[in-house]
């Protein structure tokens, strides 16, 4: 069974590798790959309104956080930033983690969620976020470069939070 509650500094031991990893590929996050620890935490745990893990049998298996998009007049909006552990991709977890993270933002009282930069070969994520009911509304050309496929666009991808 996954379980998914808030992150508590001691699970930042397991986040971090993944996080880590992730950032240095280059293929997802548009993030520095040098980012060190610190770095990491205050990006993950401290600048987000909260932040979550999936565990089973007391593992961390992947983690997201939740944040207002923008300031003022667009902190209507929520963005979540998701990571799966390596071990545990194609087992459900990113789709439980956006699950919990719809019901979270209405919780919180978003509007909307959005994704400011998918990357477009990600098609993984495109297609379980499409599942969720994210739409693409815009694409940005050229706007990542790749760690082994060079340039390539990205997309903004929105959902109400009201809808079903």
């Amino acid at each position: 069974m996954l379980l998914i509650r808030p992150l508590v500094p001691a699970d930042f031991d397991a986040v971090w590798p993944v996080l880590r990893d992730v950032v240095r590929a280059q293929e997802t996050y548009a993030l520095d790959p040098e980012m060190d620890r610190d770095a990491g935490w205050r990006l993950w745990a401290e600048t987000p309104r909260a932040t979550f893990v999936a565990e089973r049998d007391g593992v961390v298996l992947g983690s997201y956080y939740i944040k207002p998009n923008a300031a003022g007049p667009g902190d209507h909006v929520c963005n979540c930033g998701y990571i799966v552990a390596p071990a545990a991709r194609g087992q459900g977890v990113a789709g439980a983690l956006c699950a919990h993270s719809l019901r979270v933002g209405r919780e919180m009282g978003f509007a909307a969620m959005q994704f400011n930069s998918v990357v477009a070969t990600n098609t993984v994520a495109i297609g379980l976020w499409r599942k969720h009911g994210f739409a693409i509304v815009g694409t940005l050309p050229g706007a990542y470069r790749h760690a082994t496929l060079g340039v390539v666009d990205c997309h903004v991808m929105y959902r109400r939070l009201d809808a079903a």
